[in-house]
């Protein structure tokens, strides 16, 4: 199973959001911007600008943090 750390910008909120899954990139993208209640519900124009591939979940949440 491979592991992504990615990085999504919204132009409306001026912002930049970090996050790390499992899934398809763009299966996570479409739940961040359905009626999500969390931090990227703000805004409906999230995209992705920026990913990397990590073997192990530890090693991915490692470099969501730095």
């Amino acid at each position: 199973m491979v592991f992504k750390v990615y990085i999504l910008f919204s132009e409306t909120l001026d912002k930049f959001y970090v996050g790390h899954t499992s899934e398809e990139l763009n299966e996570r993208l479409r739940k961040h911007l359905s009626n999500h209640s969390g931090f990227t519900g703000k805004a409906k124009d999230w995209k992705i600008f920026y990913f990397e591939n990590f073997p192990d979940k530890s090693s991915a949440y490692r470099r969501e943090l730095s």
